[in-house]
């Protein structure tokens, strides 16, 4: 479990009058810092607030395709860096897909101050978001306005209207990992109904520690034998428990006023549960919008209208996605097995996982947005 370094007991004060902004966003993980990166020196006033101190919580096994990492700049928190992935089913011990691409583990916390460095005039606190009524967000430690509100809270979409919705009724898979010191030289995964019916175990070294866990697409299935079993058939053991529930369907992108972006607009790939890279995407896509806001190149209206667009336009990749997502549980035995050694042959594991890696291409984060203000030169204009 994290060590909370947040404030608290009598550091824990409300705020002060007059902490209203111009752009709040609430929730400082992938899609909310990479938001904020997309306003820096536009002299706005950015506020972000999340319940922990930046990068104190990670919340995923921490995996993106390097060339991701290297166009926002964050290359140096990178741990470990593959180009393949080992699959494992209960027919076959080892198929390797070749990657047309890198993906990297990288270090969360440090990706999290690289990318915080990088949003310039920004500013953060803790706080726990609980609420919102119009353009006001109610929080543990008092009240915050701001015209631009952008939710990047996770999958409870705390801040849009109604009810929100809870597993396991809702379109939600659950994972949980652990993190024993190790080190490995693969990225593996485990389709195999010995862990879980619909989902898949994985391993993902990280340089002096695996991530070793189990995701199930069905909310009801439970995780933690199946991980247990897994870390065990490895020759782990299970240290550093982390668990969340993963979005599986895309929901919209703004509502009452609202920007979502990252797992509250469920931008999460359903088949893969890959996140980081789609919170990556749409925050620069949702920051661009903004910055032409507080630009004045465009309204607000505008902006919910594109930005909700945008990520509508990308629904029909999801949808197919989801359909093979749901298709896993079916697929157990020879298909599944034909399935294995197919991606083996370079040529169509290139072919798929290129269009794969198109649904949020990494081309997609250049040019990076004006170079922050340096704070001391910045008080001295």
């Amino acid at each position: 479990m994290p060590v909370r370094a947040t404030k608290r007991g009598a550091a824990r004060v409300p705020f002060q009058t007059g902490a209203d902004a111009d752009v709040l966003i609430c929730g400082a993980s992938f899609a909310g810092l990479t938001v904020a990166r997309e306003l820096r020196s536009t002299g706005a006033r950015v506020l972000v607030l999340d319940r922990y101190e930046i990068g104190e919580r990670q919340t995923s096994a921490c995996a993106a395709p390097t060339e991701w990492l290297r166009n926002l700049g964050l290359a140096a928190s990178i741990r470990q860096t593959f180009g393949s992935l080992l699959v494992h089913t209960p027919a076959i011990e080892r198929a390797r897909w070749p990657l047309p691409w890198t993906f990297s583990t990288f270090d969360y916390k440090h990706l999290c101050e690289l990318l915080f460095d990088q949003t310039g005039e920004a500013e953060f606190d803790t706080a726990k978001v609980e609420s919102r009524t119009g353009n006001t967000v109610l929080t543990d430690r008092g009240e915050v306005s701001a015209p631009l509100i952008v939710d990047a809270l996770g999958w409870r979409r705390v801040l849009g209207p109604g009810e929100n919705f809870q597993p396991p009724d809702a379109p939600l898979s659950r994972g949980l990992e652990v993190h024993p010191a190790g080190t490995g030289d693969d990225l593996e995964l485990w389709i195999d109904p010995r862990y879980v019916n619909a989902g898949y175990g994985w391993s993902f070294p990280a340089r002096d520690e695996v991530r070793i866990g189990v995701g199930s697409f069905d909310p009801r299935d439970p995780v933690k034998q199946p991980t247990l079993r897994l870390v065990d058939d490895v020759g782990q053991e299970p240290k550093g428990y982390q668990g969340n529930w993963i979005p599986h369907r895309l929901r919209p992108a703004t509502e009452d006023g609202v920007f979502f972006v990252g797992d509250s607009a469920g931008h999460c790939l359903p088949l893969t549960a890959e996140g980081i890279r789609t919170a990556f995407y749409f925050g620069v896509a949702l920051g661009r919008e903004l910055r032409a806001v507080v630009e004045g190149r465009q309204d607000r209206a505008a902006a919910l209208g594109r930005y909700h667009a945008f990520s509508g336009s990308h629904r029909w990749k999801y949808e197919m996605i989801y359909a093979a997502q749901q298709s896993i549980r079916h697929l157990h035995g020879r298909p599944l097995d034909t399935l294995a050694r197919v991606f083996t042959r370079r040529k169509i594991s290139h072919w798929a996982f290129g269009h794969y890696l198109e649904i949020a291409p990494p081309q997609f984060a250049v040019p990076a947005p004006p170079a922050a203000v340096p704070a001391e030169r910045a008080m001295a204009a």
